[in-house]
Protein backbone atom coordinates (compact mmCIF):
# COMPACT_ATOMS: atom_id res chain seq x y z
CA UNK A 1 0.00 0.00 0.00
CA UNK A 2 1.78 3.25 -1.30
CA UNK A 3 0.81 6.02 0.73
CA UNK A 4 2.60 8.79 -1.50
CA UNK A 5 0.73 10.97 -3.86
CA UNK A 6 -0.82 9.90 -6.95
CA UNK A 7 1.48 11.22 -9.29
CA UNK A 8 4.54 9.97 -7.56
CA UNK A 9 3.00 6.64 -7.34
CA UNK A 10 2.20 6.46 -10.95
CA UNK A 11 5.71 7.96 -12.06
CA UNK A 12 7.58 4.85 -10.27
CA UNK A 13 6.35 2.43 -7.83
CA UNK A 14 7.72 -0.76 -6.03
CA UNK A 15 7.12 -3.32 -8.74
CA UNK A 16 6.84 -7.27 -9.08
CA UNK A 17 4.69 -10.13 -10.62
CA UNK A 18 3.39 -10.94 -7.11
CA UNK A 19 2.22 -7.89 -6.16
CA UNK A 20 -0.87 -6.14 -5.21
CA UNK A 21 -0.39 -2.62 -5.44
CA UNK A 22 -3.19 -0.19 -3.63
CA UNK A 23 -2.20 3.35 -4.01
CA UNK A 24 -4.10 5.85 -0.83
CA UNK A 25 -2.09 9.26 -0.17
CA UNK A 26 -1.51 9.19 3.43
CA UNK A 27 -2.86 12.76 3.75
CA UNK A 28 -6.70 10.83 3.07
CA UNK A 29 -6.06 8.92 5.87
CA UNK A 30 -5.49 11.11 8.78
CA UNK A 31 -8.78 11.16 10.01
CA UNK A 32 -8.76 7.29 10.63
CA UNK A 33 -8.40 4.27 8.74
CA UNK A 34 -11.62 2.46 9.62
CA UNK A 35 -12.58 2.67 6.15
CA UNK A 36 -9.70 1.10 4.58
CA UNK A 37 -9.04 -1.82 7.25
CA UNK A 38 -12.01 -3.89 5.23
CA UNK A 39 -10.68 -3.51 2.01
CA UNK A 40 -7.25 -4.81 2.99
CA UNK A 41 -7.00 -8.73 2.64
CA UNK A 42 -6.62 -10.88 4.87
CA UNK A 43 -4.02 -13.49 2.92
CA UNK A 44 -1.41 -11.19 2.10
CA UNK A 45 1.39 -9.59 3.55
CA UNK A 46 0.62 -5.81 4.04
CA UNK A 47 3.90 -3.41 3.14
CA UNK A 48 2.73 0.49 3.76
CA UNK A 49 5.52 2.66 1.51
CA UNK A 50 6.24 5.61 1.24
CA UNK A 51 8.84 8.38 0.22
CA UNK A 52 11.43 8.29 3.26
CA UNK A 53 9.26 6.65 5.52
CA UNK A 54 7.80 9.05 7.87
CA UNK A 55 4.12 8.68 6.74
CA UNK A 56 4.13 4.69 6.47
CA UNK A 57 5.27 4.28 10.30
CA UNK A 58 2.48 6.62 11.15
CA UNK A 59 0.03 4.77 8.95
CA UNK A 60 1.35 1.62 10.00
CA UNK A 61 1.03 1.97 13.40
CA UNK A 62 -2.66 3.18 12.86
CA UNK A 63 -3.14 -0.29 11.32
CA UNK A 64 -2.02 -1.95 13.84
CA UNK A 65 -4.20 -0.48 16.32
CA UNK A 66 -7.12 -1.96 14.41
CA UNK A 67 -5.78 -5.11 15.40
CA UNK A 68 -3.90 -5.72 11.26
CA UNK A 69 -0.69 -7.08 10.93
CA UNK A 70 1.75 -4.90 8.86
CA UNK A 71 5.42 -4.14 8.06
CA UNK A 72 6.13 -0.93 6.47
CA UNK A 73 9.52 -0.21 3.86
CA UNK A 74 12.38 0.65 6.09
CA UNK A 75 13.79 4.41 4.97
CA UNK A 76 11.04 4.56 2.21
CA UNK A 77 11.05 4.78 -1.70
CA UNK A 78 14.67 6.23 -1.27
CA UNK A 79 16.01 3.22 0.12
CA UNK A 80 14.24 1.03 -1.93
CA UNK A 81 16.52 2.77 -4.77
CA UNK A 82 19.59 2.18 -3.19
CA UNK A 83 18.81 -2.00 -2.89
CA UNK A 84 21.91 -3.85 -5.05
CA UNK A 85 21.61 -7.37 -5.21
CA UNK A 86 24.75 -9.36 -7.06
CA UNK A 87 23.42 -12.69 -8.93
CA UNK A 88 25.96 -14.91 -10.70
CA UNK A 89 25.68 -14.72 -14.15
CA UNK A 90 27.91 -17.63 -14.95
CA UNK A 91 32.13 -19.05 -14.81
CA UNK A 92 34.23 -17.73 -17.66
CA UNK A 93 36.33 -19.57 -20.12
CA UNK A 94 39.60 -18.12 -18.49
CA UNK A 95 38.88 -19.35 -15.05
CA UNK A 96 36.68 -16.43 -14.25
CA UNK A 97 33.52 -15.21 -12.98
CA UNK A 98 30.95 -12.54 -14.03
CA UNK A 99 28.48 -11.12 -11.58
CA UNK A 100 25.09 -8.70 -12.65
CA UNK A 101 24.53 -6.29 -9.38
CA UNK A 102 20.74 -5.48 -9.95
CA UNK A 103 19.54 -2.10 -8.69
CA UNK A 104 16.26 -3.08 -8.72
CA UNK A 105 14.43 -0.09 -7.50
CA UNK A 106 16.56 2.12 -10.05
CA UNK A 107 16.33 -0.45 -13.19
CA UNK A 108 20.22 -0.03 -12.84
CA UNK A 109 22.62 -3.17 -13.57
CA UNK A 110 26.44 -3.28 -13.07
CA UNK A 111 28.74 -6.44 -13.56
CA UNK A 112 31.86 -7.63 -11.85
CA UNK A 113 34.73 -9.72 -13.48
CA UNK A 114 36.69 -11.50 -11.07
CA UNK A 115 39.38 -13.92 -11.79
CA UNK A 116 42.54 -14.94 -10.16
CA UNK A 117 42.38 -12.52 -7.11
CA UNK A 118 41.55 -9.36 -9.21
CA UNK A 119 38.36 -7.39 -10.57
CA UNK A 120 36.71 -4.85 -12.46
CA UNK A 121 33.64 -3.16 -11.96
CA UNK A 122 31.63 -1.66 -14.91
CA UNK A 123 28.71 1.44 -14.84
CA UNK A 124 29.14 0.92 -11.23
CA UNK A 125 26.57 3.29 -8.98
CA UNK A 126 27.21 5.46 -6.63
CA UNK A 127 26.95 2.75 -3.62
CA UNK A 128 30.12 1.70 -4.23
CA UNK A 129 30.11 0.23 -0.85
CA UNK A 130 28.33 -3.06 -2.83
CA UNK A 131 31.27 -3.66 -4.68
CA UNK A 132 34.28 -3.34 -2.38
CA UNK A 133 32.12 -5.53 0.55
CA UNK A 134 31.63 -7.76 -2.34
CA UNK A 135 35.28 -7.96 -3.45
CA UNK A 136 36.26 -8.30 0.09
CA UNK A 137 33.92 -11.44 0.60
CA UNK A 138 35.21 -12.59 -3.30
CA UNK A 139 38.78 -12.11 -2.04
CA UNK A 140 39.81 -9.75 -5.07
CA UNK A 141 41.43 -6.83 -5.94
CA UNK A 142 39.40 -4.02 -7.92
CA UNK A 143 42.27 -3.01 -10.30
CA UNK A 144 39.66 -1.44 -13.46
CA UNK A 145 36.42 0.40 -13.01
CA UNK A 146 35.00 1.34 -16.35
CA UNK A 147 31.85 3.42 -17.57
CA UNK A 148 30.47 2.66 -20.82
CA UNK A 149 29.63 5.98 -21.35
CA UNK A 150 28.78 9.38 -19.68
CA UNK A 151 25.50 8.77 -17.03
CA UNK A 152 22.57 10.94 -17.03
CA UNK A 153 19.98 9.06 -15.14
CA UNK A 154 22.22 8.14 -12.35
CA UNK A 155 25.54 9.06 -10.67
CA UNK A 156 28.40 7.17 -11.07
CA UNK A 157 30.96 5.62 -8.55
CA UNK A 158 33.81 4.14 -10.80
CA UNK A 159 35.66 7.42 -10.44
CA UNK A 160 34.90 7.28 -6.41
CA UNK A 161 35.57 3.94 -6.33
CA UNK A 162 39.25 3.67 -8.64
CA UNK A 163 40.05 6.36 -6.39
CA UNK A 164 39.23 4.08 -3.18
CA UNK A 165 41.30 0.92 -4.59
CA UNK A 166 43.86 2.19 -5.98
CA UNK A 167 42.47 1.08 -9.61
CA UNK A 168 41.93 2.43 -13.15
CA UNK A 169 38.96 4.27 -13.75
CA UNK A 170 37.66 4.06 -18.14
CA UNK A 171 35.60 6.26 -19.68
CA UNK A 172 35.09 6.94 -23.32
CA UNK A 173 37.05 10.06 -24.56
CA UNK A 174 34.46 11.45 -26.67
CA UNK A 175 32.24 11.52 -23.63
CA UNK A 176 34.68 13.14 -21.26
CA UNK A 177 35.57 16.44 -23.39
CA UNK A 178 34.54 18.18 -20.16
CA UNK A 179 35.50 16.24 -17.18
CA UNK A 180 37.83 18.02 -14.42
CA UNK A 181 39.90 14.67 -13.19
CA UNK A 182 42.26 11.84 -14.66
CA UNK A 183 40.89 8.94 -16.41
CA UNK A 184 41.98 6.10 -18.57
CA UNK A 185 40.99 6.50 -22.26
CA UNK A 186 38.23 3.52 -23.44
CA UNK A 187 38.65 3.63 -27.10
CA UNK A 188 37.80 1.18 -29.80
CA UNK A 189 39.93 -1.96 -29.32
CA UNK A 190 40.94 -1.08 -25.95
CA UNK A 191 41.84 -4.51 -24.65
CA UNK A 192 41.71 -5.05 -20.47
CA UNK A 193 42.51 -8.59 -18.75
CA UNK A 194 41.42 -9.53 -15.34
CA UNK A 195 43.76 -12.14 -13.76
CA UNK A 196 46.80 -11.95 -15.16
CA UNK A 197 45.61 -11.99 -18.80
CA UNK A 198 43.10 -14.60 -18.03
CA UNK A 199 39.73 -12.55 -19.04
CA UNK A 200 39.65 -10.19 -21.56
CA UNK A 201 37.12 -7.23 -22.44
CA UNK A 202 37.37 -5.98 -25.56
CA UNK A 203 36.36 -2.20 -26.17
CA UNK A 204 33.85 -1.20 -29.34
CA UNK A 205 32.88 2.43 -29.39
CA UNK A 206 28.95 1.81 -30.22
CA UNK A 207 27.41 5.55 -30.88
CA UNK A 208 24.25 6.38 -30.33
CA UNK A 209 22.70 7.19 -26.64
CA UNK A 210 25.94 9.56 -26.28
CA UNK A 211 28.58 10.26 -28.61
CA UNK A 212 31.20 8.14 -26.78
CA UNK A 213 29.43 5.11 -25.70
CA UNK A 214 31.26 2.04 -26.09
CA UNK A 215 30.60 -1.56 -25.68
CA UNK A 216 32.51 -4.18 -24.04
CA UNK A 217 33.02 -7.99 -25.26
CA UNK A 218 33.85 -10.28 -22.29
CA UNK A 219 36.08 -13.47 -22.50
CA UNK A 220 34.25 -13.86 -25.93
CA UNK A 221 31.04 -15.02 -24.32
CA UNK A 222 29.45 -11.39 -23.17
CA UNK A 223 28.28 -8.06 -24.69
CA UNK A 224 27.89 -5.01 -22.34
CA UNK A 225 25.71 -2.80 -24.75
CA UNK A 226 26.02 -0.10 -22.15
CA UNK A 227 22.26 2.01 -22.88
CA UNK A 228 22.56 1.46 -26.45
CA UNK A 229 20.72 -2.00 -26.60
CA UNK A 230 18.12 -3.22 -23.76
CA UNK A 231 16.22 -6.70 -23.63
CA UNK A 232 12.87 -5.06 -24.77
CA UNK A 233 14.12 -1.68 -26.09
CA UNK A 234 16.75 0.34 -27.68
CA UNK A 235 18.39 3.07 -26.45
CA UNK A 236 17.33 6.97 -26.72
CA UNK A 237 19.76 9.39 -28.61
CA UNK A 238 18.08 12.84 -27.56
CA UNK A 239 20.05 13.51 -24.09
CA UNK A 240 22.36 15.80 -25.70
CA UNK A 241 19.32 17.29 -27.82
CA UNK A 242 20.88 15.68 -31.25
CA UNK A 243 18.30 13.34 -31.86
CA UNK A 244 18.67 13.29 -35.69
CA UNK A 245 22.56 12.78 -36.16
CA UNK A 246 22.66 10.73 -32.68
CA UNK A 247 19.98 8.29 -33.79
CA UNK A 248 22.08 7.76 -37.27
CA UNK A 249 24.53 6.90 -34.77
CA UNK A 250 22.46 4.41 -33.13
CA UNK A 251 21.66 2.54 -35.92
CA UNK A 252 24.81 2.25 -37.53
CA UNK A 253 25.61 0.69 -33.97
CA UNK A 254 22.63 -1.53 -33.80
CA UNK A 255 21.97 -2.82 -37.18
CA UNK A 256 25.66 -2.83 -38.33
CA UNK A 257 28.35 -2.91 -35.64
CA UNK A 258 26.01 -5.05 -33.77
CA UNK A 259 25.29 -7.29 -36.66
CA UNK A 260 29.09 -8.84 -36.99
CA UNK A 261 29.19 -9.99 -33.91
CA UNK A 262 28.45 -13.83 -33.15
CA UNK A 263 24.21 -14.01 -31.98
CA UNK A 264 25.71 -16.28 -29.63
CA UNK A 265 26.77 -13.51 -27.59
CA UNK A 266 24.84 -12.64 -24.15
CA UNK A 267 23.75 -9.40 -23.90
CA UNK A 268 24.09 -7.95 -20.54
CA UNK A 269 22.33 -3.81 -20.69
CA UNK A 270 23.06 -1.53 -18.25
CA UNK A 271 19.34 -0.83 -17.52
CA UNK A 272 15.89 -2.25 -17.68
CA UNK A 273 12.70 -0.94 -18.14
CA UNK A 274 10.40 -3.54 -16.96
CA UNK A 275 9.68 -5.92 -14.50
CA UNK A 276 9.00 -8.89 -17.27
CA UNK A 277 12.55 -8.26 -18.78
CA UNK A 278 13.92 -10.01 -15.39
CA UNK A 279 14.32 -13.64 -16.10
CA UNK A 280 13.41 -16.14 -14.27
CA UNK A 281 16.73 -16.10 -11.70
CA UNK A 282 16.64 -12.41 -11.46
CA UNK A 283 19.20 -11.48 -13.87
CA UNK A 284 18.63 -9.25 -17.02
CA UNK A 285 20.15 -11.07 -19.93
CA UNK A 286 19.60 -12.60 -23.37
CA UNK A 287 21.30 -14.17 -26.32
CA UNK A 288 21.89 -11.55 -29.39
CA UNK A 289 20.68 -13.48 -31.74
CA UNK A 290 17.31 -13.64 -29.86
CA UNK A 291 17.17 -9.70 -29.59
CA UNK A 292 17.30 -9.68 -33.33
CA UNK A 293 14.21 -12.23 -33.27
CA UNK A 294 11.96 -10.22 -30.58
CA UNK A 295 13.47 -6.77 -29.86
CA UNK A 296 10.75 -4.28 -32.42
CA UNK A 297 13.64 -1.83 -32.07
CA UNK A 298 16.02 -4.14 -34.03
CA UNK A 299 13.62 -4.71 -36.58
CA UNK A 300 12.36 -1.57 -38.45
CA UNK A 301 13.27 -0.02 -41.59
CA UNK A 302 15.23 3.06 -41.67
CA UNK A 303 12.10 5.81 -42.18
CA UNK A 304 10.58 3.64 -39.48
CA UNK A 305 13.73 3.31 -37.01
CA UNK A 306 14.24 8.00 -36.90
CA UNK A 307 10.78 8.53 -36.61
CA UNK A 308 10.91 6.44 -33.07
CA UNK A 309 14.15 7.66 -31.95
CA UNK A 310 13.36 11.28 -32.91
CA UNK A 311 9.45 11.72 -31.87
CA UNK A 312 7.05 11.25 -29.10
CA UNK A 313 10.11 10.21 -26.73
CA UNK A 314 9.78 10.25 -22.90
CA UNK A 315 10.20 12.74 -20.71
CA UNK A 316 14.27 12.82 -19.76
CA UNK A 317 15.28 11.48 -16.60
CA UNK A 318 14.95 13.51 -13.44
CA UNK A 319 17.79 16.03 -12.79
CA UNK A 320 19.60 14.54 -15.87
CA UNK A 321 21.56 17.97 -16.51
CA UNK A 322 23.03 17.92 -13.01
CA UNK A 323 23.46 14.07 -12.44
CA UNK A 324 25.62 14.64 -15.89
CA UNK A 325 27.73 17.51 -13.98
CA UNK A 326 28.50 15.57 -10.97
CA UNK A 327 29.71 12.27 -13.24
CA UNK A 328 31.49 14.68 -15.31
CA UNK A 329 33.21 16.21 -11.70
CA UNK A 330 31.97 19.93 -12.22
CA UNK A 331 29.53 19.82 -9.19
CA UNK A 332 29.97 17.70 -6.15
CA UNK A 333 26.61 17.39 -4.09
CA UNK A 334 26.62 15.98 -0.91
CA UNK A 335 24.74 12.25 0.04
CA UNK A 336 21.52 13.46 0.96
CA UNK A 337 21.74 15.69 -2.34
CA UNK A 338 22.56 12.97 -4.67
CA UNK A 339 19.97 10.29 -3.54
CA UNK A 340 17.65 13.25 -4.46
CA UNK A 341 18.93 13.92 -8.40
CA UNK A 342 17.85 10.13 -8.47
CA UNK A 343 14.79 9.81 -7.28
CA UNK A 344 12.58 7.92 -9.79
CA UNK A 345 12.45 5.84 -12.65
CA UNK A 346 15.69 5.83 -15.33
CA UNK A 347 14.50 7.13 -18.52
CA UNK A 348 17.27 5.79 -21.38
CA UNK A 349 15.36 3.74 -23.36
CA UNK A 350 12.65 4.20 -25.98
CA UNK A 351 10.08 1.23 -26.32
Amino acid sequence: MDVRNQSDFEEWKVEGEKLTQKNIPYFELLEGVDGLVSELPSDKDILVVCAKEGSSVMISEMLSEKGIDVFYLEGGMKAWSEHVEPIKLGDLNGKGELYQFVRIGKGCLSYMVLSNGEAAIIDSTRMIDKYTTFAKEKEVKIIHTIDTHLHADHISGGRKLAEQTGGYYWLPPRDAEEVTFHYERLQDGSQLTVGSSTIDIKAIHTPGHTIGSTSLIIDGMYLLTGDILFIDSIGRPDLAGKAKSWGDDLRDSLYNKYKDLSGELIVLPAHFMIMKELNEDGTVAKKLSKLYEENHGLNMDEEAFTKSVTTNLPPQPNSYQEIRETNLGKISPDAEQQREMEIGPNRCAIR
